[in-house]
């Protein structure tokens, strides 16, 4: 008998797991934690969130039991899924799966706890995530050979019914970047006869977001995408294979190569900030979108002449269809358009003007620069040389107070008020020009800016002078 054990990080979801799986035993039943949290115990790491599945208990009395140990809610009576109140815990009962339509979605399921665990876990995708662990006896049950799969480095998938749920590709795709894993040849080949019918956006945005977010190995994980043949649902993707590059300058082949290695590149600069390293990683992802449209035979090299900002509409489009976050959207195109940017000031020698430009058009200049280096470091066999573009903006950013801000402006609406002039058409172009001679670093303090007001007003024909009071 394998035993494992699997070591929960909050007590109190250890003590609720604990109570939740005695009394399931003293009511004539069995609990067993499964999917993900057994799959990471196994790898060594302590798990927080918990999934629960009960057997021989009926649905109605689950609740009763589990109501006595905390508050839960009831996610459909079909699915028999329990969420306790204030803890990453789910309890649910086994269940069996028809499908019945298109997409994700098309299954009609039917909780049934007189399945044994080995039904119960057919219908799980791929193996490493079909183990069961008893916590009161640490008994493991794996019917399917997971845990070898897992010390072997093998994703594959359960049972031929994979191919049901389409969207079993894509966390193919995250589960190899996650855990390093190698697919295994007939699941790649079940994954190719897989179409993306049905396909919530939000449901795919989701596991492109544990790529970015949770991916040791990004760079596999795409290459995942392009084995299933599933590359051809992101044409922007899609059109970086083959896209040559001068070698002197990328040596470690075509755009989409080194598109997997930036990847992996910005693995490593992830800061923990959900929303900063999705918005770095998609920037990262999309960088050289522009490349298929613009590469060249120029002067006997592959060059991509303006390729930031050819890269603008396929980076919309491909983000279209993942999210309907116009923020996010909003956050990553600067990113695309200005990642050659810390070099080329640099080498301008560039004015602290054009530095406080650039970071009212990125909004944060911390997030260009690691775009801008996982960009040079995805670039193998060349060695991670160094920077000096990075270390000069960043030090000359945070001396000028832009590094994770863009400038905000010193003159304000209120302060044009404070002159006695009344709110109307000319505030904007007043405050704009405020604004710029800030950006100039002309104007430093309020007092200054509100003097270039005065000296606009005294210059200007009176047909063009704000009403005063």
């Amino acid at each position: 008998m394998t035993v494992l054990h699997v070591p929960i990080a909050d007590p109190r979801v250890e003590s609720a797991t604990r109570a939740l799986c005695r009394a399931v035993r003293d009511e004539g039943g069995v609990a067993h934690l499964v999917g993900g949290c057994v799959r990471d115990a196994a790898l060594g790491r302590t798990i927080s969130d918990v999934d629960i599945e009960v057997f021989r208990i009926p649905v109605d009395h689950l609740q009763v039991l589990l109501g006595r140990i905390a508050p839960f809610s009831l996610v459909g009576a079909s699915f028999g899924v329990l969420k306790v109140h204030g803890l990453p815990i789910d309890v649910s009962v086994p269940r069996r799966e028809r499908k019945a339509g298109h997409g994700h979605r098309g299954f009609l399921i039917d909780a049934n706890p007189g399945l044994d665990p080995t039904q119960a876990a057919a219908r799980r995708d791929f193996t490493i995530n079909s183990v069961a662990w008893n916590p009161l006896t640490a008994e493991v049950i794996d019917p399917y050979g997971g845990l070898d799969d897992l010390h072997r480095g093998i994703l594959r998938h359960t049972t031929e019914r994979f191919v049901e749920d389409p969207l079993r590709v894509l966390r193919g795709m995250q589960f190899t970047a996650r855990f390093g894993l190698t697919p295994a040849a007939d699941t790649v080949a079940l994954c190719r006869t897989i179409q993306p019918e049905g396909l919530a956006a939000e449901r795919l945005f989701d596991e492109w977001r544990k790529l970015l977010l949770a991916g040791e190995r990004i760079g596999d994980g795409l290459r995942f995408l392009e084995d299933t043949g599933w590359i051809a649902h992101s044409p922007e993707l899609d059109a970086l294979r083959g896209c040559p590059q001068d070698p002197q300058w990328h040596p470690e082949g075509d755009v989409w190569v080194h598109t997997r290695h930036v990847m992996d590149a910005f693995a490593q600069r992830r800061v923990g900030d959900e929303w900063e390293d999705l918005v770095v990683g998609l920037a990262c992802l999309c960088h050289d979108f522009g490349k298929p449209s613009t590469t060249a035979w120029i002067d006997g090299r592959w060059r991509s002449p303006r390729h930031e900002d050819a890269g603008l509409e396929p980076t919309r489009s491909f983000l279209s269809r993942l999210t309907s976050q116009q923020r996010l959207v909003d956050e990553v195109l600067p990113l695309v358009a200005e990642h050659l940017k810390p070099d080329q000031l640099y080498q301008q020698g560039a004015s602290a003007a054009a530095v406080r430009r650039l970071a009212r058009r990125v909004l944060r200049l911390d997030r260009l620069l690691r775009v801008a280096g996982a960009d040079r470091d995805g670039r193998p066999p060349s060695p991670r040389d160094d920077f000096p573009a990075a270390r000069w903006l960043m030090e000359l950013a945070t001396e000028l107070d832009v590094l994770d801000t863009p400038p905000q402006p010193l003159v304000l609406g209120r302060h044009l008020l404070s002159l006695g002039l009344t709110p109307g058409p000319a505030f904007k172009p007043l405050l704009d020009q405020c604004f710029e001679a800030q950006l100039d670093g002309r104007i430093t303090t309020i007092e200054q800016g509100l003097e270039l007001v005065v000296a606009t007003l005294d210059s200007a024909p009176s047909g063009h002078v704000p009403a005063q009071d």
